[in-house]
């Protein structure tokens, strides 16, 4: 896919033609994602691409520090390194202002566009514990299927509280373990079981059933997705 860098809006040629050429390029990548219902990383990535415009277009951010700048003097007495720009930063703030103002309305509609995809997708999701929930629900299984698909993806999940800036976060990690075949005798009970007795550290394990009435891509929506469901239910 066509990847829009971070700083893309002052890196290279600052150039308003040039960045619409780019930005427009982008999201015409982003479209044949969300055409195909796969909506991460690239609605995650619209997501910072709005706020970092939105800082700059507000303020919150001292522009001229993305600018490239080169070494321009030694200070030795006071330990400092002295550094000039090497842009004419009056001349582009006006290329700048027209970016950020051609290019913040285009994500917005953008990321509007994935947030319907994505509950859409959500609204098409059956999410329901396999059997009794223990009281320790921090770790366990996700066991995945798809109606026109025999495959079940069998994934572990890991809840973590991370801590940040003073503030508490959960998070959940997921990574496939196994993929077993539907059928009326090897049922989410008995995938269950197998995974406890292939995996002995979780011998009573949370696990959960999520079950798509279409066929979405895995790991590019289901995957996160689920994570987001998980986290209304797991306990810290």
């Amino acid at each position: 896919m066509t990847s829009l860098p971070k700083n893309w809006i002052t890196e290279g040629l600052i150039d308003f033609e040039y960045k619409k050429y780019q930005l427009l390029a982008y999201l015409q990548e982003t479209n044949k994602h969300f055409n195909a219902m796969k909506l991460y990383p690239v609605l995650a990535e619209l997501i910072d691409h709005y706020r970092d415009l939105n800082e700059l277009k507000s303020g919150k951010k001292e522009l001229t520090s993305l600018f490239p700048k080169t070494l321009d003097s030694i200070d030795f007495q006071n330990g400092k390194l002295n550094y000039q720009s090497k842009v004419n930063e009056d001349g582009i703030m006006k290329e700048l202002s027209m970016i950020t103002e051609f290019a913040l309305p285009k994500i917005t509609s953008k990321i509007e566009e994935g947030k319907t995809i994505y509950d859409f997708v959500e609204g098409q999701l059956e999410f329901e514990p396999v059997g009794i929930v223990p009281i320790y629900n921090q770790e366990g299984y996700i066991l995945m299927s798809r109606d026109k698909k025999q495959d079940i993806h069998a994934f572990r999940y890991k809840s973590s509280l991370l801590h940040f800036a003073g503030e508490k976060f959960r998070s959940i990690s997921m990574w496939l373990v196994g993929v077993f075949q539907r059928s009326l005798v090897n049922t989410l009970e008995k995938i269950k079981m197998e995974l406890v007795r292939e995996i002995k550290e979780l011998p009573n394990p949370a696990t959960w059933r999520i079950h798509s009435q279409k066929e979405f891509p895995i790991e590019e929506t289901l995957v996160p997705i689920s994570k987001r469901l998980l986290l209304k239910s797991v306990t810290v």
